[in-house]
């Protein structure tokens, strides 16, 4: 995913992880803006947070991703390279120490990317300068930082691999945040997320990009439940489409496991969660939209 970005001294960098979807309502689809019983391992409403949670975590690392990808393309081809994603309202300023590089994304008051998210606030990065080296750790953090109204904190530490044994670029982070929704609820996620770049690495044009998103975590959600999330089958993050595509995404808390399928590669907001029992539902998640 690459994004255009407006650089005061160079561009550039990395973070994310998570879940999309869209799509209509039949006769059998739980919409997520109500409850389920109190059986179920996870509510209709805390299934609806917990994935805008996820998109939070996505959003952040797409566009550490994007501003990294600059940076390294630019810096190695000794070409400017940018891919379109990041709008003019995205201020990228670099700073550079005799061994670092530092990168403050400034979207100001407010600021719409291609996809409709509205953020505020800054996104700061820092890594080796060295742009040659095979692997890096970048430090992401947030700093006043806004999502569609929810106000985050947090940090992240990504190793970002040049090339891993697929032949493609790959970042392994271990990331925590928290969210305060406009409802004054709290929400937070804390885990290991491995995200590989599997198409579109250098294209010029964020579009065509395609990530396979692997690990697993803890996200508490606004009432104070505790669940435990892994990833069973790679979620498959397509940047022209809001939504997850693909993947298996399986959510326990105490002894009880409910799957989530994010289908068949259909651009949709629809998916299938398996209950502790055996049944399953169609869910439909909006993240963020109404």
């Amino acid at each position: 995913m690459k994004k255009s970005l407006k650089t005061r001294n160079i561009t550039v960098l990395l973070l994310t992880t998570i879940i999309l979807f869209l799509s209509c309502s039949k006769e059998d689809t739980t919409d997520v803006g109500t409850e389920t019983t109190a059986e179920e391992v996870i509510s209709a409403t805390e299934l609806k947070v917990s994935d805008e949670a996820e998109l939070i975590s996505e959003e952040v690392t797409t566009i550490a991703e994007d501003v990294y990808e600059a940076d390294e393309i630019s810096t190695v081809s000794k070409v400017f390279y940018r891919s379109g994603y990041l709008p003019d309202c995205a201020i990228v300023t670099t700073i550079l120490t005799d061994t670092t590089k530092e990168k403050t994304i400034d979207f100001g008051e407010g600021c719409e990317l291609p996809n409709g998210n509205i953020l505020s606030g800054v996104i700061f990065l820092s890594y080796a300068k060295d742009m040659e080296m095979a692997t890096k750790t970048i430090a992401l953090s947030l700093i006043d930082f806004t999502f569609n109204g929810v106000a985050v904190e947090g940090n992240a530490s990504v190793v970002r691999t040049r090339e891993n044994t697929n032949g493609n670029p790959q970042s392994d982070a271990v990331a925590s945040f928290s969210g305060l929704w406009p409802d004054d609820s709290t929400a937070s996620f804390t885990g290991n997320r491995t995200r590989e770049w599997i198409a579109g690495y250098g294209s010029g044009f964020w579009g065509d990009n395609v990530f396979l998103i692997s690990g697993m975590g803890t996200y508490t959600g606004k009432l104070g439940n505790v669940f435990s999330k892994e990833i069973i089958t790679p979620l498959r993050k397509e940047a022209a489409c809001r939504f997850i595509v693909s993947g298996v995404l399986e959510i326990s808390r105490n002894d009880a496991t409910a799957s989530l399928d994010f289908g068949d590669g259909s651009c949709d907001a629809t998916g299938t969660l398996t209950h502790p029992d055996g049944t399953t539902s169609e869910v439909f998640l909006r993240r963020f939209l109404k």
